[in-house]
C-alpha cells in the first residue's frame, strides 16, 4: 500500500553529468525513498527519470569512512578464534552506544536497572536526567549512570510532566538491551513482600 509521505531533503549536490546519466548526493531525512526523489524530479524536469544505483555514505551515525570490509571482519575473527588474538576485532567493533546516540536519553538510577532488564517499565523515581526534552510516543533509550545502553521504550510522559510530577510511569520498555543481573537486583515480587 502507497501513502504519501513528506520527507526533508536537507541538501542536493549535483556531482557529474554523462549523457543522460546524472550522479547526486543527497542529505535526507530518515525514511526517504531515494527511488522515489529520482522519479520525482524526473516528473518535474520533464523528462522523467529512475534510479540506477544508489550508494549509502552515512547513515544515522554511521560513516562509509568508519566501516570495515566483511573480508576485514572475518580476518579479525580468524585472529581471535585461532591465535587468541583480539586486538584486530577490538578495532573493528564498535559499543552498541554508538548506535543510539541520536535517541533522546534517560538517565536512570542503578537501582532501577535490574527491574527494567526483567521487563520492568521506569517510573519517576527511577529517573536521574534527561539529556534532551521528552516527547509522548517518541523512543528513548535509556541508559545507567555510567552511559551504559540499558533498553530502548516509548515515552509515555513529557519532560514538563515528569518534573512536575513525583509518581507515574515514565517509558514503557520495549527492547532491553542490557543482560539481566549485571546491576544487583534492589526490587522486591509481590510473593518476595509476603
Amino acid at each position: 500500500k502507497r501513502q504519501l509521505r513528506k520527507r526533508e531533503i536537507y541538501s542536493l549536490e549535483l556531482l557529474e553529468v554523462d549523457g543522460q546519466s546524472v550522479l547526486f548526493r543527497v542529505v535526507c531525512q530518515a525514511g526517504t525513498y531515494i527511488r522515489k526523489l529520482c522519479h520525482d524530479l524526473g516528473e518535474a524536469i520533464g523528462c522523467g527519470a529512475h534510479m540506477r544505483e544508489l550508494r549509502r555514505t552515512r547513515t544515522g551515525p554511521f560513516a562509509e569512512d568508519t566501516a570495515c570490509s566483511l573480508y576485514d571482519l572475518v580476518d579479525a575473527f580468524s585472529f581471535w578464534k585461532e591465535q587468541d588474538d583480539l586486538e584486530p576485532l577490538l578495532r573493528i567493533l564498535r559499543p552498541m552506544e554508538d548506535a543510539l546516540t541520536l535517541l533522546p536519553k534517560i538517565y536512570i538510577r542503578d537501582s532501577a536497572i535490574d527491574a527494567i532488564c526483567h521487563g520492568a517499565d521506569l517510573a519517576i523515581p527511577g529517573v536521574l536526567r534527561l539529556e534532551v526534552p521528552l516527547k509522548c510516543e517518541e523512543m528513548a533509550a535509556i541508559f545507567s549512570q555510567k552511559s551504559e545502553a540499558v533498553a530502548l521504550g516509548k515515552v509515555l510522559m513529557s519532560s514538563e510532566e515528569i518534573l512536575e510530577k513525583d509518581h507515574g510511569l515514565v517509558c514503557k520498555t520495549q527492547r532491553v538491551l542490557m543482560s539481566e543481573g549485571t546491576y544487583p537486583r534492589s526490587w522486591r515480587t509481590r510473593s518476595q513482600e509476603g
